[in-house]
This record gives structure tokens, C-alpha cells and sequence, in this order.
């Protein structure tokens, strides 16, 4: 299968060579800077960057290190095309990510073989990081519904969630509420990596979990260890099997959901944007679907009632950005509770 390759060179006669070398095996898109190519990434990503090194306005240094900052670009294999770098540039390169260097002038054999290796090696890579995403994604689905089976209440919550979660993230997009943070995100992930908040909940008694009446002061405490078991839990996991964009972003929900815009959440009392974006996202989801769900404790609150307490601690509980883009959704969470 043809594959789409960057070649980024400000010498006519080197991007003339590697297209004559590529194109009958792959789609050659030649670039004369490093600028333009940074620019186009935005509507053609390639499987393979071709860069060179030594370029007016912006070097190839300078390439790799926007292309390995963003997070649609930093996995695409680069090789730099050079006349000639010394161990500290090699050092330099590697740290950047380079995965190989191409002598110059371009011998065409030895491109086409450098570059036929490097697409075969980024194949089994992605094949890897695929089975692996997957047996993960399962993980995620096995204990929620292990979450669901300890009680039904619950298995509500976390489907109720997800969809929140999404709901919120689109329109933070539309609105342009963090986009440069959230840009990037596969809100499907984050919608299904957001059911395992609650993980750490497992490891709470019954008779603290499911008690009827409001808990006492020290059964709250043993409550509130559920951000920290979460945490081991995921942390455990990661170890176990390499860290990766969902089970990164399970924990970040997981051990800050219950943080609190002015600081005084647990388990760490961090305040305003020091808490990591996803746990303020939560932190809105969680308590509006624990407002207008039914407890062991407690009957659910009438839908309105809900939105005005998440309106009332705007600035206190809550972070004042997601309360509005909350109140632009909340129509059409009415239909989803």
C-alpha cells in the first residue's frame, strides 16, 4: 500500500532526486521549507517526513521540534537528509526523535531501501500499540462492568457520564473553551476513559459504600480514599502495560474529579487551572449525576434544583468557564438524565 511522504528541502535538485527515487513505490509530496511543510501538515499527514537539515528561516531542528510537540505529528518518523553532522548534532537529533540520517548526495537505492525499512518498522509499531489499545479498551469496559455489578446505581452513573463528558467536550470546542488543549483530544476516548473516575471505589467497604444514611466523619474520610485508590490502581496498570493515551487520561479522572476550583477538594487541595483539565470536567459531571440520581442515601433532586446548585458553585466548586459551556448544554442533558 502506498504510503504519503513528506520530502522537505530547500534544493531543487535534492527534492527532484527523492521524488524520481519514491514515487513510483509511494505519493511524493516535495516541500521547499520547513515552514510550509508545518503549515500543510493541517490537511495531508504523511507516514514519513523526509527533512532536511540545513534550511533558511527555519532549520531542521527547528522542524522537529514543533512536529514532536503536537500531538498528531509527533509519531510520524522522521529521517534527516544531511551532508554531513557531527555526534553532538546526532545527540541532538536523536533526542528530537529522529529515527535515522540519509546522506547527501541522495542515492536512490539507498533511500528507497532506508525508507522501505522505516515504514515496515512503523507498521509493526502501530500493529503493537493497536492490539495493545485494544486489550486495554477492554480492561476499561471489564471493570466498569464490575463497577455496575456491585450496583446498579452505578452502572447508571458511569453510562450517564460518558455521554456528559462528550457532550461538554463538543461544545468546549465550539465555543473555543480550552481549545488548545483540548484540540487534539478523541473525544470518543475520553467519553469511554471517563467511566473509570469511580474505579478506585472498589476497594471501599460495603458498609461505607452502601450505607443508607449520611456517614459519619470518619466514614467520610474512608470515602474520599477512593481518588487515591484509583490512582494505584491506574498507576498499577500503566506499569504493568506501558503508558498510553487512555489509561493516562482514566487516571487523570480518576485522582482529580474531586478537587475543587477554590481548594478545597481532595485528595490533593489543588485550585483553579492547577488542576489537570479532565478532573474539572469531571468534577461538574459527577456531581450533577450524583444531584439527580437516586442513592442509597438519598432520593434524586428535581432536575432544576440540580442546575442551580452546579450555577451556584460556579467559582467555588467549579471552574467558571465549564459552568457556562454546562448551562449552554443543559437543555439537552434534561433529555439524556
Amino acid at each position: 500500500m502506498n504510503k504519503t511522504i513528506y520530502v522537505v528541502d530547500d534544493t531543487v535538485t535534492n527534492l527532484s532526486a527523492a521524488e524520481s527515487a519514491l514515487e513510483n513505490y509511494h505519493n511524493v509530496v516535495t516541500i521547499p521549507s520547513g515552514k510550509r511543510a508545518i503549515a500543510l501538515l493541517e490537511k495531508i499527514r504523511p507516514d514519513l517526513i523526509l527533512l532536511d537539515l540545513e534550511m533558511p528561516e527555519m532549520n531542521g531542528f527547528d522542524v522537529l521540534r514543533i512536529l514532536k510537540g503536537c500531538d498528531k505529528s509527533k509519531h510520524i518518523p522522521v529521517i534527516l537528509l544531511t551532508n554531513g553532522i557531527d555526534y553532538d548534532g546526532k545527540m541532538k537529533a536523536y533526542e528530537l526523535g529522529v529515527v535515522d540520517f540519509i546522506g547527501k548526495p541522495l542515492d536512490p537505492a539507498v533511500l528507497l531501501n532506508r525508507v522501505e525499512h522505516h515504514i515496515y518498522i512503523n507498521k509493526l509499531v502501530s500493529e503493537r500499540s493497536h492490539k495493545l489499545y485494544s486489550v486495554q479498551k477492554d480492561l476499561v469496559l471489564l471493570m466498569a462492568d464490575i463497577l455496575e455489578n456491585r450496583d446498579e446505581a452505578t452502572g447508571e452513573h458511569l453510562g450517564l457520564t460518558g455521554r456528559m463528558v462528550r457532550m461538554l467536550l463538543e461544545r468546549m470546542l465550539e465555543k473555543r473553551v480550552y481549545y488548545d488543549q483540548i484540540k487534539e483530544w478523541d473525544f470518543d476516548l475520553m467519553a469511554e476513559c471517563s467511566i473509570l473516575h469511580d474505579v478506585g471505589k472498589v476497594s471501599t467497604p460495603d458498609t461505607v459504600f452502601k450505607k443508607c444514611g449520611k456517614l459519619t466523619t470518619d466514614e467520610y474520610e474512608v470515602m474520599k480514599q477512593h481518588a487515591v485508590a484509583g490512582e494505584r490502581i491506574l498507576d498499577r496498570l500503566i506499569r504493568a502495560g506501558g503508558e498510553n493515551i487512555l489509561l493516562h487520561n482514566a487516571r487523570m479522572f480518576a485522582v482529580f474529579h474531586h478537587e475543587r476550583w477554590n481548594g478545597t477538594g481532595y485528595p490533593n487541595r489543588l485550585s483553579g487551572e492547577d488542576i489537570p483539565l479532565q478532573g474539572r470536567i469531571m468534577a461538574i459531571v459527577d456531581a450533577f449525576d450524583a444531584l439527580v440520581s437516586k442513592r442509597f442515601y438519598k432520593d434524586p433532586l428535581a432536575y432544576d434544583q440540580a442546575v442551580e446548585i452546579i450555577v451556584k458553585e460556579r467559582g467555588k466548586h467549579f471552574d467558571p468557564q465549564l459552568v457556562d459551556v454546562f448551562c449552554d448544554i443543559k437543555d439537552g442533558l434534561k433529555h439524556s438524565v
